[in-house]
């Protein structure tokens, strides 16, 4: 297992572009006015446009600007989920196929999302 992208949620899509850039030295992989990443040696973070405080039981595409969601990449993934199932970890999302990849969420005993992705 290794640890493949950090998704961070921000309130203003160029400041934080910048700052990632500029300030940190980030090389830019990718930019849009939603979403951006930045390669790194092993793993990419990625900026995630937030609106605003999400409600608890919203989606949790939505959260509020200063969190983020740690992003795991596993050989297979059904047998990952079946683990996670095993050991009672909270599933937020069944695995699916999202964006060309198949991804399932689990909460972490803080509440936090942990995407897993399968290893394309």
């Amino acid at each position: 297992m290794r640890l493949s992208y950090v998704i961070v949620f921000v309130s203003d899509m160029k400041r934080s572009t910048a700052f990632y850039r500029e300030a940190i030295g980030l090389p830019l992989k990718f930019e849009s006015p939603g979403w951006t990443e930045f390669a790194t040696e092993g793993a990419t973070l990625a900026l995630h446009a937030s609106d605003g405080v999400a409600a608890a039981d919203e989606d949790q595409d939505h959260l509020p600007p200063g969190r983020c969601r740690p992003g795991l990449s596993v050989p297979d993934l059904d047998e990952f989920h079946k683990r996670m199932v095993e050991r009672q970890v909270p599933c937020l999302q069944e695995p699916k196929l999202v964006f060309g990849a198949r991804l399932a969420q689990y909460e972490d005993p803080d509440g936090l999302a942990v995407s897993v992705a399968e290893d394309r």
